[in-house]
């Protein structure tokens, strides 16, 4: 194009290539700097996933911690300081983030942060680090080498370590063409806002990556610790508490860890092995005389073979046989709950004493006629609990007691109705007129009717119209004429009461909806 004279129509033409050659590279600029930003908008989603997952962990492991203190308390303790160390320099990086979008008028136009000059000008003065800059090496260092100190005692996780050292070093660099430079020089200086901004969101996606495996296999590790026989116990579960004299005692013995593909390959109680039928996957059954009345203790061994060595792992537990009952029955005959509004039918007796030796008391608790009847109405008793006691005075003069909570709970929401139908239903136009407006306790374990004595009646372009009683009145009939074909009309705003306790207050009625078929 420089060869020869050119014309002033060529000189434009080769001005145009240029200009257009320049504008290629300026869009390819932006699409890269779109790039960087659609990938540090993927990392922070995937970094809130994984905050979330490993808080999900943590809270998992302390509830560990509340069931066996002993066994989770250390490895706890490990956790916690590694979620610290993660938080810390987590939060940093993200105070410093918020620092460097803030010097941008949209932080989600990834195309105008091309500039370097905030990292350049806070990290460096010349070639030489500035304070910021050597506090954000300090934080990486921090980062790395607590996480190596905690896990140093842990030969399982040293393979962790070794990668945390190697994802968060900052040893110097060389660059491609040879030249040494520090390793905030190599990655930050220069680079583009958007570029500098991924690099520390990848940076925390890394702490967030560390912290997980470091959790994982804390976890795992215990895992395969317990999965060993060695850590199991045998646990002796009779099918009562206690057995009176000639009884045959009954019972079951299972694993702590109640695997189903376990079965042992010996049993020995109180001296002898018992048949082989005795022994099934994950437990062994017991059947054998109580025997006279006091503390009996069973005593014996459970024994797996695991590979070439025999586990034998320990059996031992007691009963009681007894001459005589010693807890009491209460059972409610409706469900576990009383309701209020209602009067809710108990039974209530203690297993070998009469009923006319057996007193109960609750708040709201009548007798009702019959062995071990009450009837117990709650409706005016606070809170959400109510406890019964039980005595009973056994025939050599001695007396037992016993004690049950009941959960009280309110009468569900009543169900709207329309000639016996709920929700939204479909219906002509004169049927409506004369059917009834009801109200019903769906799936309620007690057979209360409802007296409905008002209501409110909708239809699309009229006003409300107050109903009194359960039927539509004159004007709600008239409204109801000029409704179009296909429209729906509203029964809202139910008034009902328990027709045997109306000075209960039911929670509010559901409305129906009402489709006009012509």
């Amino acid at each position: 194009m420089a060869q020869g004279k050119l014309s002033p129509r060529q000189k434009m033409i080769n001005l145009m290539y240029l200009i257009f050659i320049a504008m290629l590279a300026l869009n390819m600029s932006k699409e890269v700097l779109s790039a960087f930003g659609l990938m540090n908008a993927k990392l922070t989603e995937s970094n809130e996933a994984a905050t979330s997952r490993n808080a999900d962990f943590m809270q998992g492991l302390a509830e560990k911690v509340d069931e066996q203190p002993a066994k989770y308390r250390p490895l706890k303790a490990q956790a916690d300081n590694i979620s610290t160390l993660a938080n810390d320099f987590n939060g940093y990086l993200t105070e410093l983030k918020g620092k460097m979008t803030a010097t941008v008028d949209n932080p989600e136009d990834y195309e105008i942060m091309d500039k370097s000059g905030f990292l350049d000008e806070l990290f460096f003065i010349g070639d030489k680090l500035k304070p910021e800059g050597q506090e954000f090496l300090d934080e990486i260092g921090k980062f790395r080498d607590g996480v190596a100190d905690v896990l140093k005692d842990n030969p399982d996780l040293q393979d962790i370590v070794a990668d945390v050292q190697k994802k968060f070093a900052t040893d110097d660099v060389t660059n491609r063409d040879g030249n040494i430079l520090s390793w905030l020089n190599y990655h930050y200086k220069g680079f583009p806002l958007v570029a500098s901004l991924t690099k520390m969101t990848q940076l925390q996606a890394d702490i967030k990556t560390t912290e997980s495996e470091v959790l994982s296999s804390m976890l795992a590790g215990k895992l395969k610790v317990e999965a060993s026989l060695t850590n199991f116990d045998a646990i002796v579960v009779p099918d009562k508490t206690a057995f009176f004299n000639g009884e045959n005692f009954k019972g079951r013995i299972i694993l702590g860890k109640n695997d189903k593909t376990l079965r042992a390959d010996k049993v020995i109680i109180n001296g002898k092995e018992l048949p082989e039928e005795a022994m099934q996957a994950g437990q062994t059954l017991l059947d054998f005389p109580a025997g006279s009345v006091g503390e009996r203790e069973i005593v014996g061994e459970f024994q797996f073979v695991e590979g070439d060595s025999t586990i034998v792992i320990p059996v031992k537990s007691s009963y009681a046989v007894v001459p005589k009952p010693n807890s009491a029955t209460i059972s409610a005959d409706k469900m576990n709950v009383v309701y209020r509004g209602v009067d809710n039918p108990m039974t209530i007796s203690f297993a070998g004493v009469s009923d006319n030796n057996v007193s109960a008391s609750a708040p709201g608790l009548r007798k009702s006629g019959g062995v071990g009847k009450y009837l117990m109405n709650v409706t005016t008793v606070q809170g959400r609990e109510v406890t019964i006691n039980v005595n009973g005075t056994l025939p050599d003069g001695s007396r037992v007691s016993d004690a049950a909570k009941f959960r009280i709970k309110d009468i569900p929401k009543p169900t709207g109705t329309v000639r016996g139908e709920d929700g939204a239903i479909k219906m002509q136009r004169n049927s409506l007129e004369i059917s009834t407006i009801g109200a019903k306790l769906d799936d309620f374990d007690f057979d209360l009717k409802l007296n409905v004595s008002g209501f409110k009646f909708k239809v699309l372009g009229q006003p409300t119209i107050n109903v009194s009683g359960s039927k539509l009145n004159s004007r709600a009939k008239a409204a109801l004429r000029k409704a179009k074909r296909g429209s729906a009309v509203q029964v809202f705003d139910i008034q009902a009461k328990i027709a045997t306790n109306a000075s209960y207050r039911l929670k509010k009625v559901s409305p129906v909806i009402i489709e006009l078929t012509n």
